[in-house]
């Protein structure tokens, strides 16, 4: 049975001791019941994994020492999902999960001119983000940026490649006929997709146009798919 894994981020290499969380010191000896000298496994989302053993255990401040330490390098590729908010709140969280299970390593959430809903939960997303690192045993947490306009993102992008997904006609290659890049950000519109003027914009600033496939998709699982297709490349 693989050890309970949890987030810290302020964990350090150089720790030897460490004070959980109190959500963590709450999960660990409240929920999971853990008793002094049980394993457990900490990340600080930058690549360090934590083998330590609970030393304390106080339901708010557990004290766990670490064992053992691997510092694992960054992803040798930075693959971006620029997508738009949507509508339905709960379809853009599941987009989260399964970019950052799947080895997503940036998200930019897009305002379009038809982007619906603009409200965006930072900390319940970045919790999403968290949860899904874990469960897929990853230890570097993707980037979540704030919502940004699509024509500030699209203007200032300094990625190596950059392409954007739409559903109007015109001249477009498939996704999986280009050769992969290290750094990659690839735009996805929102219901109704981008407007004529937004492709325009990204074309303009660089962004080669690109299809997923012969279906029309949800936004949610265009972005989904994009994420699979560009993480295994």
């Amino acid at each position: 049975m693989s050890l309970p894994f949890f987030y810290e981020s302020e964990l350090q290499q150089a720790a030897s001791h460490f004070t959980l969380s109190e959500e963590t010191s709450r999960h660990c000896i409240q929920v999971l019941r853990m008793k002094s000298g049980e394993k457990l496994l900490l990340t600080n989302g930058k690549g360090l994994i934590c083998t330590a053993s609970i030393a304390g255990e106080d339901r708010k401040k557990a004290v766990a020492v670490i064992e053992k330490k691997e510092q694992s390098p960054p992803p040798h590729r930075k693959i971006s999902i620029a997508i738009s908010l949507l509508k339905n709140t709960g379809r853009f969280e599941w987009f989260l999960e399964k970019a950052t299970e799947i080895g997503i390593t940036d998200i930019q959430p897009l305002l379009c001119s038809r982007t619906e809903h603009t409200r965006f939960k930072t900390e319940r997303m970045q919790g999403i983000l968290i949860s899904a690192m874990l469960q897929s045993q990853q230890s570097w947490l993707p980037v979540l940026h704030e919502p940004a306009a699509f024509d500030s993102v699209v203007t200032a992008g300094t990625w190596q490649q950059k392409l954007v997904a739409h559903c109007l006609d015109g001249s477009k290659q498939t996704l999986l006929t280009i050769p992969p890049a290290n750094e990659v950000q690839l735009l996805i519109g929102p219901e109704g997709d981008f407007t004529p003027a937004e492709i325009t914009l990204a074309l303009d600033n660089s962004y080669t146009a690109v299809t997923l496939g012969n279906t029309r998709l949800r936004t949610e699982t265009a972005g989904m798919v994009a994420a699979a297709l560009l993480a295994n490349r």
